[in-house]
């Protein structure tokens, strides 16, 4: 049996469909996935000796329990990632392509694994992740030109997007649905052309977006941009894209989205290439607190601890006036 445990978010999802259209699909085929903050996946994988576990995008150190689990079992285990893993394990079922540096998404550890075989799709999850210089560059080498270039971009973005809700509902289309109409596709810009999906997609975007620039920020001082979100669906999907682009239109400034839920929030943040903490780092102060160094989150900040995450916020980022 051949597993796949990927993240719901570009990233995740462009890594899969380029491993899949390299290798086959097969009816037989496990998909575990959920949305964007949905990352202990191996806790759903049950395997045996001889089963093969391909895990995408979800962080070895938030894995690491079931991880093991599965290597005593028999299991095969590829890991493609690049968020925190702590000590990876030695093991010979164990296939680690784990790179934590500034500018690498697991759509670009995956396209390195394949030789450029798909590159396409690793450029819209490069474009996903928010590594536009990358993405681009990727895209270019795949022979893609302009404004196809920016077709593929809009594409990462908006499967980006979509990942980022409480659950499963609140998504305009489940990971596992998109991966199979993703698949049908060996070059993204047809699915751009042809998917009805892509349409669905975008006007759901624009709709939300729309909505989420109308709010004002909590917090905005020199180093700093703290926007706290309502508690509705709409609110949940752009909280990443959001980050995002806050994080380009203020370069040099930590931008953390806060989005409720029940008895909690969840954070997303961004932080610029010069600041001496990366954003995981600050994250993993808080339990449930991860990511990457540009980018990462809280994904259950009680509601008793905002006001202890506000405070340090402005005392990590902010530069003085």
């Amino acid at each position: 049996m051949r597993i796949y445990a990927f993240n719901g978010d570009a990233d995740g999802l462009c890594a899969l469909v380029q491993l899949r259209l390299a290798v086959g699909d097969s009816p037989s085929d496990v998909l575990v996935t959920g949305v964007k903050r949905d990352i202990q996946l191996l806790a759903r994988v049950q395997a045996k000796a001889g089963d093969d576990c391909t895990v995408l995008d979800v962080s070895l150190e938030s894995n690491r329990e079931d991880l093991l689990r599965l290597l005593a079992s028999g299991v095969r285990v590829r890991y493609f990632d690049h968020h925190f893993a702590g000590a990876i394990p030695h093991h010979p079922s164990l296939e680690a392509s784990i790179d934590t540096s500034r500018g690498l998404c697991t759509s670009i550890l995956v396209d390195r694994s394949l030789d450029g075989r798909h590159r396409r799709w690793a450029a819209v999850g490069a474009f996903g992740d928010n590594l536009t210089e990358q993405a681009r560059r990727l895209a270019e080498s795949a022979g893609v030109e302009s404004p196809d270039v920016d077709e593929l971009a809009q594409l990462g973005i908006v499967l980006n997007y979509n990942a980022y809700g409480e659950s499963i509902a609140d998504l305009h289309a489940a990971p596992e649905t998109l991966a199979a109409e993703l698949l049908c596709y060996r070059d993204p810009l047809d699915f751009v052309h042809c998917s009805s999906w892509y349409g669905h997609l975008c006007c759901g975007y624009e709709d939300d977006m729309e909505r989420a620039r109308q709010v004002i920020p909590t917090r905005a001082a020199p180093g700093i941009v703290l926007v706290e979100l309502p508690g509705e669906a709409w609110a949940r999907r752009t909280s990443g894209t959001l980050a995002n682009s806050l994080a380009s239109a203020h370069p040099t400034s930590a931008i953390a989205i806060v989005s409720p839920r029940a008895n909690a929030y969840v954070v997303s943040l961004r932080v610029p290439s010069h600041s001496s903490v990366g954003a995981d780092e600050f994250c993993r102060r808080f339990p449930t607190g991860g990511g990457r160094r540009a980018a990462a989150g809280i994904n259950h900040l009680p509601s008793s601890h905002l006001a202890e995450f506000r405070r340090a916020f402005e005392e990590q980022f902010r530069l003085a006036d």
